[in-house]
């Protein structure tokens, strides 16, 4: 199922929470929905299940307007950070709790949530009561249930959490693995960079309730639509070295002007250029489209060196080749690779190169 927000708008009181956001999520994609917390991500998925109301705008399943439907008339699932299995019931009968609502006979609920239970790996535990399970086990029933019913949109808000990093990085591969399966139209809220950019199809990165950017994760790491998303994403964090872009030269603050011909046609601008780490490379002195730096300290990580540089006051890392034999104090040619080199307007964050 296809979903379209069309510039959906929250208010509470003075605050807008969400402003004017739109979007298409695609049939049988996993999208997550990505920020900072504050951000609105959480109250984007509340108004997708219809657990709160809309301000302004629509919400559109396929061809049908759902932006005033109650949550049980919208066919979604929906799994929590803090799970709410009922604790008085077994695992089998929390998967078909919802069928039961339904009022599905006994038989073929009994029959559908053991093929739920078979499909997130816990049908070895159907009999046992919550607290018997391990926090994955109890987010693979959570699971289980919201899919048991076959929901038309699967919402997951913030599931991980409360896991253990190892539990974490187990449990998101599953949820892959079974939206693949099944092919429901999913969306997951998540603050975490590194999840969203392992499972989803698309994010949609969102910064004070406005959306930053949406396309595939790659797309925003390699092709930042602006300062923010470039400092959202990646670990370690993009460099940012502040200066100045003037005929075609940067001069980082507190340091000399350097030609870069990436720069011509931007004029004279206060600017940070932004470049991922892995973005570097060392290059013979007088290189043209280099900046003179200087060693600060190396650090090995196996088969590379991370080594941290100066460039006027600014400090930055760089992942370095272990051949180039680097020592803290020593004069240093960078230049940049293909990708991963951006301008961002200082002020305004808005992407010059």
């Amino acid at each position: 199922m296809q979903v379209t927000l069309k510039n959906l708008t929250k208010k509470f009181g003075n605050t807008t929470a969400v402003n004017t956001f739109s979007a298409v999520l695609r049939d049988g994609e996993l999208t997550c929905l990505l920020g900072p917390s504050g951000c609105g991500k959480s109250t984007i998925l509340n108004m997708l299940s219809g657990i709160i109301p809309v301000t302004g705008g629509e919400i559109w399943f396929d061809d049908d307007n759902v932006t005033k439907l109650p949550p049980e008339e919208r066919g979604i699932g929906l799994v929590f950070q803090n799970y709410a299995l009922y604790p008085h019931m077994t695992v089998l009968e929390n998967i078909s709790f919802p069928l039961e609502i339904k009022k599905v006979p006994r038989a073929q609920r009994t029959e559908r949530a053991m093929e739920m239970a078979k499909l997130v790996h816990v049908d070895q535990y159907i009999n046992r009561k919550p607290k018997q399970l391990s926090g994955g086990q109890q987010q693979r029933v959570a699971i289980a249930r919201a899919l048991v019913k076959e929901p038309r949109l699967l919402l997951l808000d913030e599931p991980l959490s409360n896991l253990d990093a190892r539990l974490r990085l187990e449990m998101r591969e599953e949820i892959r693995r079974i939206q693949l399966r099944t092919q429901v139209t999913t969306v997951f809220v998540t603050h975490d960079q590194e999840e969203a950019m392992s499972i989803s199809d698309h994010i949609m990165l969102m910064k004070l309730g406005v959306l930053q950017q949406y396309d595939e994760p790659q797309v925003l790491y390699d092709d930042p639509a602006n300062q923010f998303v470039a400092d959202f994403l990646g670990n370690p964090p993009i460099n940012n070295i502040p200066g100045t872009v003037k005929d075609g030269c940067f001069t980082a603050n507190g340091g000399s002007a350097v030609p870069l011909s990436f720069l011509k046609g931007i004029g004279s601008k206060q600017v940070n250029l932004s470049v991922r780490s892995e973005s570097f490379v060392v290059r013979p002195a007088g290189t043209p489209d280099t900046i003179p730096c200087i060693c600060t300290g190396v650090y090995k990580t196996g088969k590379e060196e991370m080594a941290s540089f100066t460039l006027g006051d600014t400090e930055f890392r760089a992942y370095i080749d272990l051949e180039e034999g680097l020592e803290k104090g020593q004069n240093v040619s960078l230049g940049f690779r293909g990708r991963g080199v951006f301008v961002f307007e200082k002020e305004s964050g808005v992407r010059l190169v």
